[in-house]
């Protein structure tokens, strides 16, 4: 039995480790199941070559430490494989979501929309019926109110019947079907254009939520909220940090806190720590958005107001655009409720893959260990290193960037998620990265450090240092995503980097002075004045050339030649054909005649019979 990542039997293991794991009482997801196939595989420890066959006996093997490790709920690495995978399966940018979001409402829409299309009504009653269909339509793609409320629906048919009454019914079935959907999706926003214009003088605007004021309350308790979570993960990942360092510095404390899951518990923190900022720069830019779409759209409705009121006669194609323009950005209000709710329900989803830490070192625990450890922050060890720099001309062959000498200097694609490329593999530990001491490229990777020592040790020999990463990520498969080391184990690469492998890093751009000199025109010119491509300007010179103006043309035309023209017909004429065939022969031969005499009997008691032959020979014939 051969080991095949895409193959029967990886999807056996997967299928035999997960119906074991559901008998336990643990149900897991297949996805999770394949990711800790693929992590004890990849785990040294467990001695699977994935070059070699595996017999029957290592795949029983394999499916056991498989379960055993996704039973192990004691194990902070498994809560931070499942916060990957729910993370990678679930979190969508915000025009992912909001494509899929409309799909989905164009999906509901799309039976009452083919109804509505398809309809051919021939009697009074069939009409109103379609015409209310319509309204069901307008209100339903809308989403401002419920069609079960009869104010909201005679609000709607209100607006409606002022831009399309029901006699413009007739003009409207008589399009075709994709002119019929185009103008129903312009009739949706020109109703809701015009009842949030009623709702915002006051007249109108039932079902109707007042959505940035709701938004302009939600964002700040969001963002504060994501802030809070984020600043509680960042003073576990500093205790975590500082009990890890004081293990490598004292053996006593070593001995003392060897059993306990410190480095799972840190990279379990600093994984969620990684998709927190991802949400809360989510959230900054929403609430960007809403400040714009505030100001756009208390313009658009004050423009709106100077066009229609105290004013005797309003031509009605000028508000229709402003209609328009304020259905658009409401629409875009209730896009920001929709990302504002994913949002918050990914921060409080994620909360349930601390558990396992916080239970293995509850804050009593965590106290007690850390008495006579000093506790840096992430921004104390930067500050602490700002005033440190590599000197470029201790190394020949590295290649060094610095912020004065590099355009683009932050946008630049650090490799490890901005930790410390030395200390990964090294200590185990995730220390934040200082780009002021200098970022160093490699093979056209960007590397950073938390020192100048450690800086002058990886760049001795980076490849060292970066296989020894690598293989700290096969012991911690969850390494692999918080690093973003996918290149490095291309098959484990998660949907969410798929779905962005079109964002290339930054290339790096080095400043320097440079000059070069070439001669403006080495060889002689070889332009020919007289060549000319264009058919019709050839076409237009050979007539100048054959002064036809100057020519004229005589015709005659007889009697004979009167009405009629020319005709001519060319047919292919008969060929002589003979064929030879067999000839017709035939021959007479003579008629038997033969006759039986007696059979009727006769006096005698026995049948006597007489046979006579009166055939004739056949030479006699």
């Amino acid at each position: 039995m051969s080991w095949d990542p895409s193959g029967g039997v990886l999807r056996h293991i997967i299928r035999q480790a997960g119906q074991q794991c559901a008998a336990r009482g643990h149900p897991v997801s297949e996805t999770v199941v394949a990711f800790m196939v693929k992590a004890v595989v990849l785990d040294p420890r467990n001695d699977f070559d994935v070059d070699q066959i595996l017999t029957k006996k290592d795949v029983q093997n394999l499916i056991q430490l498989c379960v055993s490790r996704l039973l192990d709920t004691t194990n902070p690495s498994l809560s931070t494989i499942k916060m990957q995978v729910y993370f990678d399966l679930n979190y969508a940018n915000r025009a992912e979501l909001l494509r899929e979001h409309r799909r989905v409402l164009e999906g509901r829409l799309a039976p009452l929309l083919r109804d509505i299309t398809d309809s051919r009504p021939r009697t009074q009653e069939e009409m109103k019926h379609v015409y209310q269909r319509i309204v069901s339509y307008v209100l339903l793609s809308s989403g401002l109110g419920s069609p079960t409320d009869i104010e909201v629906v005679r609000e709607v048919i209100a607006a409606l019947q002022s831009i399309f009454p029901q006699t413009a019914l007739i003009s409207f079935l008589s399009l075709s079907k994709k002119d019929k959907e185009q103008q129903l999706k312009n009739l949706t926003m020109l109703v809701t254009g015009i009842r949030l214009y009623n709702k915002e003088c006051g007249k109108g605007g039932k079902g109707i939520d007042d959505l940035p004021a709701i938004l302009n309350e939600a964002i700040p308790a969001a963002t504060q909220s994501i802030e809070d979570h984020l600043n509680a993960c960042h003073v576990l990942a500093h205790h975590y940090t500082a009990l890890l360092e004081s293990m490598h510095e004292d053996q006593n404390r070593y001995r003392q806190l060897s059993s306990l899951k410190l480095k799972e518990a840190l990279f379990n923190v600093r994984q969620y720590e990684a998709f927190l900022c991802i949400l809360l720069s989510d959230t900054i830019t929403s609430g960007q958005e809403i400040e714009k779409l505030n100001v756009e759209f208390i313009a658009t409705m004050e423009q709106l107001k100077s066009t229609i009121q105290n004013k005797v006669s309003v031509d009605t194609k000028e508000p229709l655009p402003l209609f328009v323009a304020a259905f658009n950005l409401w629409s875009r209000f209730q896009d920001e409720i929709l990302l504002l709710s994913f949002l918050t329900n990914m921060t409080n989803s994620l909360q349930q893959f601390l558990e396992t830490q916080s239970q293995l070192f509850p804050e009593e625990l965590l106290t007690s260990l850390l008495e006579g450890v000093t506790v840096k922050t992430d921004k104390e060890r930067i500050r602490e290193t700002m005033g440190t720099r590599v000197n470029v001309s201790d190394f020949k062959n590295q290649e060094w960037l610095f912020p004065e000498t590099t355009t683009d200097f932050d946008e630049l694609l650090i490799q490890y998620h901005g930790f410390c490329a030395h200390a990964i593999g090294v200590k185990g530990l995730t220390l934040p990265g200082n780009p002021a001491i200098g970022i160093l490229k490699h093979k056209d990777r960007c590397y950073v450090f938390s020192s100048k020592e450690s800086a002058y040790i990886f760049a001795q020999d980076p490849d060292k240092f970066i296989q020894l990463n690598v293989e700290k990520a096969k012991e911690h498969a969850e390494l692999i995503q918080l690093l973003n080391l996918h290149h490095q184990f291309g098959y484990l690469a998660p949907h969410m980097q798929l779905r962005s492998a079109d964002k290339l890093p930054v290339k790096p751009i080095t400043k320097c002075d440079s000059g070069t000199q070439t001669d403006t025109h080495i060889l002689p010119p070889t332009i020919v004045k007289s060549y000319e491509w264009n058919e019709w300007e050839l076409r237009r010179k050979a007539i100048k050339m054959a002064n036809l103006r100057r020519k004229l043309t005589h015709a005659v035309q007889t009697d004979l030649s009167h009405l009629r023209r020319e005709n001519s017909t060319q047919v292919y004429l008969p060929k002589d054909v003979s064929t030879q065939t067999k000839r017709d022969s035939s021959s007479n031969v003579p008629r038997p005649q033969i006759f039986l005499a007696g059979l009727r009997g006769g006096s005698s008691a026995t049948t006597e019979m007489v046979k006579v032959d009166l055939t004739r020979p056949v030479d006699k014939a």
